[in-house]
């Protein structure tokens, strides 16, 4: 059950950080014409930030299946839509080929990759945390969070091996495809693990009980509606410093500090690995002193790291950088670890799957949807030290919204 919830979320992230890898270095070159490079950039950017609005949207059509008909179910075609989109997007014709019709039709992939996302993660929180044990609901609601920093050590390794073994004529000719067409493999493994597992407990009962409604997202909207404010926003910080993290600094890493793709992609490969080992020390915090205190402590390092995120970010050494990146991907993990346990124990078992998930991704819209292209014009007008400011004013929205919530112990 652990590895059922794991694996869905590794393969939806690492299909999800493929885009955001190539958004930067691929689509500018291949998708958009631009004379000026870095518009061609925020336009790949913008169509990066397509998914974050197609998340709500998946979070409320797989959320009503989820409540309605069950999390088994719904995790299999949410892994199904976001894994056909990903591997469409391999077999795209480019802009050379088929003009403006290929941005078209990249965007309309990157909605359908939002989609399974919107629907994936709640389902697979809901699948670890309505399984676990009493006094363990965090450990075990660590276990799909663990799925992003997999994902993105996998995305982000595949894209140095092809920097590695292939020239850039070959890279951009069909190398970058590898990735995207490949995924199919890891989603029929996926669907494998889906399809063999049961029902949670806690839905079980919600249907013996006669607990389902009819329309979960009505009744979110209209019973929840304090939880989902407070919820969407005790994430907002999350969303805004990892995406900081990888796609901007990625972004201004290869084009403003002088690193190549390979040096850069090799630092942010190291420095996941503070982001996994940070996960699971969270989750065991949240379990002993509570879910609400760990991501208060963790929202306060957030704030701090934004205060220092320019010096951090301009050492000008690779050690540095090192150092940066590892600084901030290990406090995204102590943020991250006990968040979806956070989410899931705001909402009753007969909503739970809608709302934890319309939290989760309206905090994407929010907070990581336009976080690159914002962070670029910041940087590009005011300097690195303002893209540190918008994050800790991420954070202390963040705060405040945390300090409202109360430690939950649904069911």
């Amino acid at each position: 059950m652990l590895f059922a919830s794991l694996i869905g979320t590794t393969i939806e992230f690492f299909d999800f950080y493929i885009y955001a890898t190539a958004a930067v270095l691929v689509f500018p070159k291949l998708f958009f014409t631009s004379a000026d490079p870095g518009t061609a950039v925020l336009q790949s950017l913008a169509t990066f930030a397509l998914a974050f609005i197609a998340r709500p949207v998946g979070a409320a059509v797989f959320g009503h299946y989820g409540d309605r008909i069950g999390r088994k179910a719904t995790l299999v075609a949410a892994l199904l839509t976001m894994g056909l989109s990903t591997v469409a997007i391999g077999l795209l014709p480019t802009y050379d080929s088929i003009g403006i019709l290929a941005p078209a039709l990249l965007a309309l992939c990157r909605f359908g990759q939002g989609l399974g996302l919107g629907g994936e993660w709640g389902g697979a929180v809901l699948l670890a945390t309505e399984n676990a044990p009493p006094g363990k609901r965090a450990w075990y609601g660590m276990f799909p969070q663990l799925g992003a920093p997999i994902g993105f050590f996998l995305s982000t390794g595949i894209f140095l091996l092809l920097t590695d073994t292939l020239g850039d004529e070959a890279f951009f000719a069909w190398g970058w495809r590898i990735p995207f067409v490949a995924s199919a493999a890891l989603v029929f493994v996926g669907l494998w693990v889906r399809l063999r597992i049961n029902e949670t407990p806690a839905f079980q009962r919600a249907i013996d009980q006669h607990e389902r409604v009819r329309l979960p997202m009505l009744q979110v909207l209209r019973n929840h509606p304090g939880a989902l404010v407070a919820g969407t926003f005790g994430a907002l910080a999350t969303f805004v410093l990892f995406y900081l993290m990888t796609v901007f600094a990625l972004s201004w890493g290869t084009s403003k500090l002088g690193y190549t793709r390979e040096q850069f992609l090799l630092l942010q490969l190291g420095s996941v690995v503070f982001f996994a080992i940070t996960i699971p020390l969270s989750a065991l915090f949240a379990d002993r002193r509570g879910r609400r205190l760990a991501m208060i402590l963790s929202t306060v390092a957030v704030i701090g790291f934004g205060i220092f995120f320019a010096p951090l970010f301009s050492t000008g050494s690779a050690w540095g950088t090192l150092l940066f990146l590892g600084l901030g991907l290990g406090i995204m993990g102590l943020t991250y670890g006990p968040l979806g346990t956070i989410l899931a124990e705001m909402f009753p078992t007969a909503v739970r799957y809608t709302g934890a998930s319309l939290a989760f991704n309206l905090a994407g819209i929010l907070g990581a949807s336009f976080a690159p292209w914002i962070a670029t014009q910041l940087a590009n007008r005011y300097g690195l030290a303002y893209v540190g400011y918008y994050l800790a004013a991420a954070g202390a929205l963040t705060l405040i919204a945390l300090l409202m919530v109360r430690e939950g112990d649904s069911g």
